[in-house]
């Protein structure tokens, strides 16, 4: 979705959503311009547009990454998980399992196929779920049955890795992963202390 068309929408001007945001005007006018690609933003920005605008990091870069094969981008993927544990941080955890599950995102992106991220999803919604001893909801069980094949890691734990020349970090990363995640081949340790 164009930023612009946002705007319009939501009847905000760019000066308006750079106060609210904290993005500089000229930042903002540079995006809404084309001068500069919303995709090469940095995750500050875009997370503050987002919330200033009610949408998220993925709704504002969409239209400029079509084509391009993002599922499997391991960079996309942390960027989206460190969305999803922004938005927990700052609606809560209750909330977020509302607005989840209201929103059906879990099976929008199963069935387009991006499976780390409905996975991912799903295993927050479960992960939170548990933590507050709410029931499971139903309609992913059939999602709850499957898993990646290949197990995604933090960026964190693939360098340390790669420079430890250690691969048994990636299982250990792995198996105490919490369950939630681990079921779905995520390797996911922390999901709380966001900055």
């Amino acid at each position: 979705m164009d930023i612009n068309e946002i705007l319009r929408k939501k009847g905000m001007t760019k000066y308006r959503l750079s106060v609210l945001s904290g993005v500089p005007h000229a930042t903002l006018n540079n995006i809404c311009s084309g001068r500069s690609r919303i995709e090469k933003c940095s995750a500050e920005t875009l997370y503050k547009l987002a919330q200033i605008l009610h949408v998220t990091i993925e709704d504002l870069i969409i239209d400029s990454i079509k084509g391009v094969e993002p599922p499997q981008n391991t960079i996309s993927f942390e960027l989206f998980k460190s969305n999803i544990c922004h938005r927990i941080k700052d609606s809560g955890d209750i909330a977020f399992i509302i607005e989840t599950l209201k929103s059906n995102k879990i099976r929008q992106y199963y069935d387009k196929k991006q499976y780390p991220q409905a996975f991912y999803l799903l295993a927050m919604v479960d992960y939170l779920s548990r933590e507050h001893r709410l029931p499971l909801y139903n309609a992913y069980n059939d999602m709850r049955k499957q898993k990646l094949a290949d197990p995604i890691y933090p960026q964190s734990i693939l360098a340390l890795a790669k420079v430890m020349e250690d691969d048994s970090i990636l299982s250990d990363s792995l198996e105490k992963a919490i369950p939630e995640f681990r079921r779905f081949n995520i390797a996911e340790n922390e999901v709380r202390y966001v900055v």
